[in-house]
């Protein structure tokens, strides 16, 4: 039996980024074959690893558990052994793990193959801002592979160790970057007057972005915008030529997330022209990809719930959990094919506990391997068993 908590401190030391996870891919690829898998494929998504195990009772439908094995561009503070060697990349969101758990979930299907069907493992790369899972949607996935319903999961800190919280519907928010750039007409700082000041445009577009939340979205659905950057000007003297804000908007709602893009490039642009300045107000600009809101399909909620109360216990399982504001591409999956996305608790009763996700100090609780393979396999026993 393979040292899955070793295996998972080998991947957390070894860490790589979005579309250039060659040596994960390679380490899944040659764990699936080791354990038996029926087909492994390479390439989807550039580095993504599918994965079939099919059972021993004949024919039947196909199901689809999905693992994210990314890192984060940040550098690791921890100092244990099995901190990253790669300066500026680090596992500070647990997909060593969640990579590790479906390697185990091989395993046992290859060694207990008691069900109908096919089971498609899915070892997805670049989570993490680049889209991976549309980019393995886009190379053929769901057409090369259909399946009837596909599952993920999360750690998530802040959980008790091994509860299960889910819920049908909306489970995680949507994502999306604005760029507005501000044009105004520089001058001196002493006299305004000949100017056009980008910075006080800027600083009154930054406010009136609030009111899309406050007063443009309907109270009990929730969203959320958020300036996080501004930039402009070199010299105390100055005024500068131009003004950039920057930031994310979230929703639960696919209306929700149309509205509040359009809205926010309207805002900017009569707010700028007020001041005798225009706006120009971009989306996902650059190598990122805005992501859809995870919609939990009812049915699949329900098995996973079954799933859940029978590895945890009902006490350990919130079915009517929060949605979480954070976001996931599992969405591009979940879009197309009835699926749940679940959120399994980190919390291990120690200092460790402390640090949430994306923190430089965090780290993946090995405890929770056993408990997403017991549910994983459940999953497959209800679903095809």
């Amino acid at each position: 039996m393979t040292d899955y908590a070793a295996l998972r401190r080998d991947l957390h030391r070894h860490p790589e980024l979005g579309f250039e996870e060659h040596r994960t891919s390679a380490v899944v690829v040659e764990h699936l074959k080791r354990c038996g898998v029926d087909e492994v494929h390479t390439g989807l998504g550039h580095t993504g690893v599918v994965g079939i195990v099919r059972g021993a009772l004949g024919e039947g439908e196909r199901i689809g558990l999905r693992a994210d094995m990314d890192c984060l561009p940040m550098t690791e503070e921890n100092t244990f052994a099995h901190a990253s060697c790669q300066p500026g990349k680090m596992h500070g969101c647990g997909h060593d793990g969640h990579t590790t758990i479906l390697l185990a979930t091989a395993e046992a299907l290859c060694q207990h193959r008691q069900f109908r069907g096919e089971v498609v493992l899915i070892f997805q790369p670049a989570e993490e801002g680049h889209g991976g899972a549309a980019a393995m949607v886009a190379d053929g996935l769901l057409t090369r592979f259909p399946m009837k319903r596909v599952y993920a999961l999360h750690n998530f800190p802040g959980i008790p160790q091994g509860h299960i919280h889910l819920r049908p519907g909306p489970m995680m928010a949507s994502s999306d970057r604005f760029r507005i750039r501000v044009q105004g007409k520089g001058g001196h700082g002493a006299m305004p007057h000949l100017a056009v000041d980008p910075v006080l445009v800027a600083a009154h577009i930054l406010v009136a972005l609030q009111s899309l939340v406050s007063r443009s979205q309907n109270p009990i659905r929730p969203a959320v915008v958020s300036c996080t950057k501004v930039q402009a000007g070199e010299a105390t003297n100055v005024i500068p030529d131009h003004a950039v804000l920057e930031g994310t908007f979230r929703a639960f709602d696919p209306e929700d997330r149309a509205r509040i893009g359009a809205q926010m490039a309207t805002l900017a642009a009569h707010t700028a022209q007020a001041f005798g300045a225009s706006a120009e107000t971009t989306l996902n600009q650059g190598d990122h990809i805005g992501y859809p809101a995870v919609i939990n399909a009812a049915d699949a909620t329900e098995i996973a719930q079954a799933a859940a109360r029978a590895v945890v216990g009902d006490s350990a399982v919130k079915a009517d959990a929060d949605p979480v504001p954070g976001s996931e591409d599992f969405s591009f999956i979940a879009e197309q094919v009835p699926s749940c996305y679940v959120l399994m608790g980190n919390d291990r009763g120690s200092e460790q506990d402390q640090y949430f996700l994306h923190h430089p100090r965090y780290d993946f609780n090995d405890a929770l391997i056993p408990t997403g393979v017991a549910y994983f396999a459940k999953l497959v026993e209800l679903e095809l068993g």
